[in-house]
């Protein structure tokens, strides 16, 4: 290398520290300061990992004034450079010595950088290229958002998330009975609307008792960071803004909050929100056309917010008018009175009937052609008729489909039923007679129903004779010393010493009471979960029964426990009472029985014979079927049964005569009522719920994207290419961790103390300390924009050996990328995404792309030492200029055909969604204008910004021919 004072260098390996000049030469070291950073570096001068700075006509320059000026003749004076050109404020004619160059230049463009000898390592360009691609394929994806949950591919959860998450500001009712996973749904549309830049504010409500629970759930399934506010957080957050709720972009509350705390409800619906969730809707009641104060929050909340979910098992468990006033919610407009909405489910049976029809086999008979015919009147359905009389499956389906897509409230209501869906264990009831204590028996006789007059109240206490003797001996006493459930229940748990049990009661006293026992008594290890204790409390609570080792066997809950809750992981489920409420029954058994439980649920239910419990027992066991088959029509039953039922319970009558034709009068209207269920309404909500076909399909692509390698070898190769520490710990994990040679100090999603991931989803499933790494999870994304948005691998230089080829020929090859800048929120990756455009030029300027394949030609290539390289590019460079020129202009009538392309997809596609939902809207007036309104606005905004795409050089390799 040849020296000279006052010429201007770029370190090789220190990039960052901006222009330096050479500033002394003594002997065999020559020292370069660095003014931006105020460094000096001595070098060896044969050995210095430097590059002359020599810029070309048509690159514009920064003086140390900062202006700017083109460059049109480069002049040699003596062994310094000066530039002549215009200036690019003034226009006038100026000249800089290269002393005069800016020191906080920095190279961006791709060929500045290979000019300039910052030449990046063959395998950093390959991987540059080969992340767009993934880019470009990940913007395109059909399963954008559905693929990164950490969740089991359930089909009916699939299609419901496709389905609604791709709407605009969607507003939906949830309602899959217990254990078909409503908060997944919720949370993958969800993650859907926020990957694609639907919604970026998003508001959560749930009681108080799940807040925890929905804050690990969404972070723990989805990588979704929520904040829970209460009274605390949000005392903090008022001196750091005016909005407290504004602060945050994802809020967790709950709904006692907000309907006592009026202060910060008001703050709540003057936040910008995109998206609103309410979990367990049901506790959002209209009594006697009078809304309750929860209600009247969420209506107040719903009217400023675009989209809206609301979750509820149990959509009629408090009264048909209660579940109108919820849909009310979803769609004012659509729903305003509640006796035309109940006149217009009567017709839904003759709809129901018709979708039946279509999915039997054979031909359709005449009166069902014409059924159709009506129902569907406003298209020609002839040629379909005639090809379902043919035998064609495919016209069958798609006459359901147009049925299912016109008719009912499958828009904006989703329920699927067990009975439909398979994948579910078998539940099983062990019943325990017992005989009643004499202690009981005394305190009963005594107090009995002292002071009730109430038919009700007298059953209910009748049911808990601990409570009786409570009052009878004093708070001081203890019923659990001689209660012969308790050693039952020593005894059950010695026999599942290797099982985790959960117990629920419907007092939180009598879970604290049998804690302490089974710790006092029999050394049992039990965890305590009611609702006085904190959130924290019983989070922690829960992981302690959770834990696998050192953990309780046992957890005792409250009625609390048997409301939104998993613990699936065990399958023995103690009742140690019973509730009246046939849906609280429900929900606690749906505890345990939910999709992905392994093994048939057991119930183990104690009972005193003869007594009040014995009555309740039999009405749910003979009455109702409710302990082995869900129960769908308990709440009917007891409420055409109450008053003899209750009587019985309250006078502990299990008499033969008066309590057997109760249970069969109940048992035969249970059967017509389920019989009933099956027909109208929700038999087409679950034609609907359950995705008819799509929902497989949708489960069967993600499995095989799953399956895929692609992703595993993208990602452990940048691993090593940044120097992330990798480990392989088995069963399909790794451990990374960073170190002290990263390229990025700061990689994406990585802990100090390190983190395990797995490409694999079961794996994730059973590991629930490994990431569960897919396309959708933040650190691919992250990993990506930081390789895109960076100079990573954006030169270099490769040697071609070919003896076909004569020594010395060269090759240039451009990476362009066309993209339009848009809101997220337009979604425009899906018709004009980050494209890459790859270009192989000859000297003569021939594009060989099309006939030279990148994967083919790269593994052909060799690497070539960064000295060895600058002296290639050097040689070429006045050659290369003009290479540089036509490859814009190639690249530049490629992005006018991918613009067009993506005119007609986009146009075509929202065209077809803005008629479909204009036929609808004239037959099912669940479509909301601002629905179809917001595909035409999307349509010119594309129009607007695809127009304005723009093409880049983004990377530039030079290919050198050898025979060595």
């Amino acid at each position: 290398m040849n020296f000279s004072l006052g010429q201007r260098w770029i370190s090789d390996t220190e990039s960052d520290l901006g222009l330096g000049t050479v500033v002394a030469i003594e002997g065999r070291q020559v020292t370069i300061l660095f003014p931006a950073c105020g460094e000096n570096r001595v070098y060896a001068v044969t050995e210095a990992p430097v590059t002359r700075v020599v810029f070309n006509p048509g690159d514009v320059i920064r003086s140390a004034e900062e202006w700017e000026m083109r460059v049109d003749k480069v002049e040699a004076v003596g062994a310094l450079l000066c530039y002549h050109g215009q200036r690019i404020d003034t226009e006038e004619i100026v000249s800089l010595k290269e002393v005069m160059l800016d020191h906080f230049i920095k190279f961006n463009k791709p060929q500045d950088r290979l000019f300039a000898g910052q030449i990046d390592r063959f395998d950093r360009y390959t991987l540059r290229y080969q992340t767009w691609q993934h880019l470009y394929q990940a913007e395109q994806s059909p399963l954008k958002g559905l693929i990164g949950q950490r969740a089991s591919l359930i089909p009916h959860q699939l299609y419901i998330a496709e389905e609604v998450g791709k709407r605009f500001a969607p507003r939906v009712l949830l309602s899959d009975e217990v254990g078909l996973g409503k908060t997944i749904e919720a949370g993958m549309i969800l993650h859907q609307q926020i990957l694609s830049g639907r919604a970026n504010r998003v508001l959560i409500v749930v009681p108080e008792n799940l807040q925890h629970q929905w804050l690990v759930e969404m972070l723990r399934r989805f990588n979704l960071k929520f904040s829970i506010f209460d009274e605390e957080r949000c005392d903090e957050s008022f001196a750091d803004a005016p909005n407290v709720f504004e602060t945050e972009q994802l809020v967790l509350v709950s709904l006692e909050f907000i309907t006592k705390k009026r202060r910060w409800f008001e703050q709540a619906t003057l936040a910008d929100w995109d998206l609103l969730i309410v979990d367990e809707a049901h506790h959002l009641t209209v009594s006697k056309d009078k809304p309750s104060q929860e209600y009247q929050r969420i209506a107040e909340l719903s009217q400023e917010i675009p989209g809206l979910i609301l979750l509820t098992a149990t959509p009629d468990q408090l009264g048909h008018r209660s579940h109108f006033a919820r849909l009310q919610l979803l769609d004012p407009s659509r729903f305003y009175d509640y006796e035309e909405f109940v006149e217009e489910e009567k017709h839904y049976k003759e709809v129901a009937d018709a979708a039946n029809q279509l999915l039997q086999h054979g031909e359709l008979c005449d009166a069902a052609q014409q059924t159709l015919k009506t129902l569907l009147k406003e298209s020609d359905i002839d040629a379909l008729l005639a090809k379902t009389a043919a035998g064609d499956d495919a016209a069958k389906h798609e006459l359901l489909e147009m049925l299912l897509d016109r008719h009912g409230t499958g828009r904006i209501l989703f329920r699927n039923s067990r009975s439909a869906i398979t994948g579910y264990p078998s539940r099983k009831l062990n019943s325990y007679p017992m005989v009643m204590p004499k202690q009981y028996q005394t305190a009963i006789s005594v107090l009995g129903n002292m002071g009730l007059q109430n038919t009700e109240g007298k059953a209910r206490r009748a049911l808990f004779p601990e409570k009786i003797f409570q009052e009878f001996e004093g708070e001081g006493s203890s019923w659990a010393g001689f209660d012969p459930r308790v050693n039952w229940l020593i005894d059950l748990l010695k026999e599942l010493k290797h099982e985790k049990v959960l117990l629920i009661c419907a007092e939180a006293q009598t879970a604290v009471n049998l804690e302490q026992t089974l710790r006092e008594k029999a050394g049992v290890k039990a965890a305590v979960f009611h609702e006085g204790m904190s959130i924290i409390e019983r989070d922690r609570a829960a992981a302690y029964f959770a834990n696998e080792y050192d953990s309780a066997q046992v957890l005792l809950c409250s009625e609390i426990g048997s409301e939104g809750r998993n613990f699936q992981f065990s399958h023995h489920l103690v009742l140690f009472d019973l509730p009246l409420n046939p849906d609280l029954l429900e929900q606690r058994i749906g505890r345990l029985d939910r999709i992905g439980q392994k093994h048939d649920v057991q119930i183990h239910v104690p009972y005193f014979a003869n007594t009040a419990q014995e009555v309740l027992l039999r009405w749910y066991n003979e009455g109702l079927d409710a302990f082995e088959t869900t129960s769908t029509t308990g709440q009917l039953l007891y409420k055409g049964f109450a008053e003899e039922l209750l009587e019985l319970i309250a006078a502990h009558n299990c008499d033969e005569d008066s309590l057997d034709p109760l249970l069969e009068q109940a048992a035969k209207q249970n059967q017509n009522l389920r019989k009933q269920m099956e027909q109208g309404r929700d038999r087409l909500l679950e034609l609907h719920s359950s995705g008819q076909g799509r929902a497989e399909q949708i489960a069967a692509d993600i499995a095989k994207l799953d399956d895929d390698v692609i992703l595993p070898a993208f990602m452990i190769k940048v691993f090593d290419l940044f120097g992330v520490s990798q480990e392989d710990k088995g069963e399909n994990t790794i451990i990374l961790k960073p170190t002290e040679h990263m390229l990025n100090p700061s990689f994406p999603c990585l802990r100090d103390d390190g983190i395990t991931v797995t490409f694999d989803r079961s794996t994730a499933l059973s590991q629930e300390d490994a990431h569960f790494i897919s396309w959708d999870h933040p650190m691919v994304h992250g990993v990506m924009d930081m390789i895109c948005n960076d100079d990573f691998g954006t030169a270099s230089v490769a040697l071609l050996k070919n003896k076909k080829l004569p020594a010395g020929t060269f090759f240039v090859e451009l990476v362009y990328i066309a993209e339009a800048s848009a809101p997220k929120a337009l979604q425009i990756g899906r018709f004009l995404p980050p494209t890459p455009i790859r270009l192989l030029l000859d000297k003569a300027g021939n594009n060989l792309a099309a006939n030279v394949p990148f994967d083919g030609f790269n593994q052909q290539l060799s690497a070539v030492g960064r000295q060895t390289a600058s002296k290639l590019v050097n040689a070429l460079q006045t050659i290369i200029h003009p290479l540089l020129l036509k490859g814009g202009e190639v690249a530049e009538q490629q992005l006018a055909g991918l613009q067009q392309q993506a005119r007609t997809s986009m146009t075509t596609k929202l065209d077809e969604e803005q008629a479909r939902l204009v036929a609808l809207k004239a037959i099912n007036p669940n479509i909301r204008d601002e629905e179809i309104d917001y595909f035409a606005r999307q349509k010119t905004q594309l129009l607007t910004h695809i127009d304005k795409a723009q093409m880049k050089l983004d990377a530039i390799r030079v290919i050198v021919v050898t025979h060595e």
